[in-house]
């Protein structure tokens, strides 16, 4: 009996000071916040050291490496394919439509990576440094923080076709976009929620350009583009010429990360097509903007709860792909 009870008090006691583990299982394992703790215990601080420093040189650069953890997650899930450069017979993804004179930061991402190889050699994987870099830019915008899950191992391989043809894009009808989400298991309200990041960064001429001048084909504009901000629109993006100009996606507080983008597409004045279509097309994810709109911590709530859900996608973990020690060659060929 005694020793029944002494059994249960150690029980007790081992429950009482475990930590809290953000475990996410994949097929060989799990991702946890805890995974470097032991193997690179300084990893989270470098991380954010660097990406602090990149911010407040270029406010833009938020935006930019938060949009890197997209645009990786939607193409054979959350591996640093990004990265790759072409050589070898690989074609970087970094050519592909979506991405093409369009993604960077990727200096950003060397430098970290080269700060980790110092201080943890062959151990943080690049795809990791991604999802951390996305948390530490948004909290760094002024947005919510999460739990990273960590583990991920980077691929071996890029995808172009991949890249050009599961990343949602400008001028994507509502029903493509969210089959885009539904095929990465993400579902209406990720898209909404995600869809706010566009809180922060900018856009080219060339990415709306169509809203502008010739929505339907017909020669007319987007009807649902308020009027006095289409012509403002138009003074910096003409009809030909100005491809690669750049504007604000939230003109109200560009830099700031908040839910003014969502009050922006109740007045249609979103940047975007497949911004505004989030109004126009569904009435549930209209429902979504409207509450986003008026409470600005539901949004974020529920931002991080997404952001942790997409880093989820299709991870490689175990023994499946590597620990690059370039994030932009695969160790193999280096």
């Amino acid at each position: 009996m005694a020793n029944s009870i002494n059994f249960l008090l150690i029980m007790t006691s081992f429950v009482a000071i475990a930590p809290l583990c953000f475990c996410h299982s994949t097929n060989e394992g799990y991702l946890y916040p805890q995974f470097y703790d032991r193997t690179c215990p300084q990893a989270l601080h470098i991380v954010k050291s660097i990406v602090a420093k990149a911010v407040a040189k270029e406010p833009r650069m938020a935006a930019s490496l938060l949009r890197l953890h997209f645009h990786d997650c939607f193409v054979k899930g959350c591996d640093a394919s990004i990265l790759l450069d072409s050589g070898g017979g690989l074609t970087s993804e970094k050519n592909s439509v979506p991405n093409r004179n369009s993604v960077r930061g990727f200096d950003v991402i060397d430098e970290i990576k080269s700060a980790l190889e110092k201080a943890c050699p062959q151990t943080v994987s690049c795809a990791d440094i991604l999802a951390v870099v996305a948390r530490d830019s948004t909290v760094l915008a002024g947005g919510p923080s999460w739990v990273v899950p960590l583990g991920r191992r980077d691929s071996k391989g890029a995808s172009l076709s991949g890249s050009n043809n599961n990343i949602p894009a400008p001028n994507n009808t509502f029903q493509t976009i969210l089959t885009k989400f539904k095929l990465q298991g993400l579902n209406i309200v990720d898209l909404v929620a995600l869809s706010g990041s566009h809180t922060i960064g900018n856009a080219r001429c060339t990415s709306f350009r169509q809203r502008l001048y010739n929505q339907t084909g017909k020669g007319k504009p987007d009807s649902s583009l308020d009027q006095s901000y289409s012509g403002q629109l138009r003074m910096r993006c003409p009809q030909s010429g100005g491809d690669q100009n750049l504007f604000f996606l939230d003109f109200v507080s560009p830099t700031r990360f908040d839910n003014s983008y969502f009050k922006n597409l109740l007045s249609f004045k979103s940047l975007l097509s497949s911004d505004q279509v989030l109004v126009t097309k569904s009435q549930e994810s209209l429902e979504l903007v409207k509450r986003y709109a008026e409470s600005k911590e539901l949004f974020f709530d529920q931002f991080a709860k997404s952001m942790v859900k997409m880093g989820n996608i299709s991870p490689l973990t175990g023994r499946r792909g590597e620990i690059r020690t370039n994030c932009r060659k695969m160790s193999s060929s280096q």
